[in-house]
């Protein structure tokens, strides 16, 4: 090829329509900073109403990419692609993996921010906490596109670095200062050791792009050999540090618990969103031909997470102060491990099993994020975020303990949560298919222990409390209310029509 060919091969079309989500998502968040600045105190809440206001776009914005069929940042002519062969070189590519979890992010935020209004109103810096929200579900919204290492490692930055800053944001509070700094630091140290794995990758391969490794790992000359597999290890590391996957687990329940409680529904959600997106982008896409690697250490890793997530979430005492966050986040460590599942599974059956992953991912986000909207109602009357504070609800809040009962039934798999079942068995079906059967053991013991903690909290929503003031009504903030709702219809109608998510979720997946 000529040097003027060679020229002309990099230079690169934008598709704006394709990267419009998240760049939409960023510009706001730029506009809630500069508009912080001119905006009376009085006046601050305006700001999340912008900020709602604009997630809701970039949502609407997914629309016109439902084909699945468009890539930019490639290194070839044009700017749409309609084979993965043209995507090959792209650096961005909305395919169906893509829109879906861009769904899945960019709803979440949605969500959060309506929990998060009342929040900004009483106790947090309104334009801060809209800029660094916005900033994260950006991040977050790109990862899922990110088709080369670079990209990928910067979304995966712009995710994280705004979310230590929110889970810190509550000035004067020590536990939330503590919470920002553990999370902090095992975020620095995924960071780096997925760093180091990919620069292995890179001296190993000559290439970023995920499809290239791919087929480079094969070629790979003999003295790079043990390079290689190093930086295919250090790069696994680092994403189970960031789904908090068992060894690397330990900051989940004091960072939740230290957070604002919206900000930890974001992290229970689009944090964990990011981090799964990431890996198995990695392991399916770049990594497939050490599938006999990754394969047996992430099915242990799924067995250890969800048994030390279960089990903690278990032992959970419902009178301590912030047992209800403790418990959602320790079940949030249990969920990780089955998410991991079919992940495992797809080294032993190929990478059709990650639909199961997508389609479980879209279950929990809707029903956990539901479960914490539910919490933060009723953290409003009881600042100690107990479960114990719970007992009752029902006589005063009926639509809100039938909401959380609905919500913790399908975290268990029960019905009518038909959803959350039909979730947990496609989980379980990509193990028995993939030739696992020793994980779907392990898995249907651990959804037994589930069921314990789930049922005792939702039991205690309808009793009534034996050496208690009566409880008092009071008056719901709309934004939350509007939370719950969306939840709870969300997962109404996949609970009616379970299949919905699964074909959505994998519909020309990769």
């Amino acid at each position: 090829m000529s040097a003027s060919a060679a020229g002309a091969s990099l230079v690169q079309s934008v598709d704006w329509a394709t990267i419009a989500p998240p760049a939409l998502t960023a510009l706001v968040a730029l506009g809630v900073l500069v508009a912080d600045l001119f905006v009376p105190a009085g006046r601050k809440q305006l700001l999340g109403w912008i900020s709602v206001g604009g997630l809701a776009a970039a949502l609407v914005l997914l629309l016109p990419l439902r084909a699945g069929d468009r890539a930019t940042f490639c290194l070839t002519a044009g700017a749409r692609a309609d084979s993965a062969a043209q995507t090959a070189g792209c650096s961005y590519t909305a395919d169906h993996f893509t829109l879906v979890v861009q769904l899945l992010v960019l709803g979440g935020a949605v969500l959060t921010a309506l929990l998060s209004l009342p929040a900004t109103r009483e106790e947090l810096p309104a334009g801060e906490y809209w800029f660094l929200l916005l900033s994260s579900a950006a991040g977050a919204a790109l990862l899922p596109a990110s088709r080369d290492l670079a990209t990928l490692v910067v979304a995966l930055e712009v995710a994280s670095l705004p979310a230590f800053a929110l889970v810190g944001l509550k000035r004067g509070d020590r536990r939330s200062g503590e919470a920002a700094l553990k999370f902090f630091l095992s975020s620095v140290t995924a960071t780096a050791v997925t760093l180091l794995g990919a620069s292995f990758v890179y001296a190993a391969t000559g290439t970023l792009h995920l499809t290239e490794i791919a087929a480079r790992l094969d070629e790979v000359p003999g003295q790079l050999q043990t390079l290689a597999e190093a930086g295919v290890v250090l790069t696994l590391v680092g994403f189970a540090f960031k789904i908090a996957a068992v060894p690397f687990h330990f900051w989940v329940p004091d960072t939740y618990t230290g957070a604002p409680l919206p900000v930890a529904a974001y992290l229970s959600v689009v944090g964990k969103a990011v981090g799964f997106t990431g890996l198995i982008l990695v392991t399916v896409v770049a990594f497939p031909s050490y599938a006999d690697v990754w394969g047996p250490a992430l099915a242990v890793l799924a067995a250890l997470t969800m048994t030390a997530g279960n089990a903690a979430a278990l032992r959970q005492d419902p009178a301590r102060e912030g047992s209800a966050v403790r418990l959602l986040a320790w079940s949030s460590v249990a969920q990780a491990g089955y998410l991991l599942v079919p992940i495992a599974a797809a080294a032993y059956s190929g990478d059709g099993q990650v639909g199961a992953t997508v389609a479980y991912a879209l279950m929990y986000a809707v029903v956990n994020l539901g479960a914490f909207a539910v919490v933060a109602l009723v953290a409003r009357a009881h600042p100690g975020k107990r479960i114990s504070d719970h007992t009752g609800l029902y006589a005063t809040g009926p639509a809100a303990a039938l909401a959380l009962a609905f919500f913790l039934l399908n975290l268990a798999g029960l019905p009518p949560g038909i959803i959350g079942l039909f979730a947990k068995v496609t989980v379980f079906s990509s193990a028995v298919d993939a030739g696992l059967g020793w994980l779907a053991v392990v898995m249907g013991v651990n959804v037994v222990i589930g069921l314990a903690y789930y049922l005792r909290w939702t039991a205690l929503l309808f009793r009534t409390p034996e050496h208690a003031a009566p409880r008092t009504a009071h008056r719901a903030p709309a934004p939350v209310t509007l939370a719950i709702v969306l939840t709870a219809a969300a997962g109404a109608v996949l609970s009616g029509y379970p299949q919905f998510a699964l074909r959505f979720a994998t519909a020309g997946l990769f």
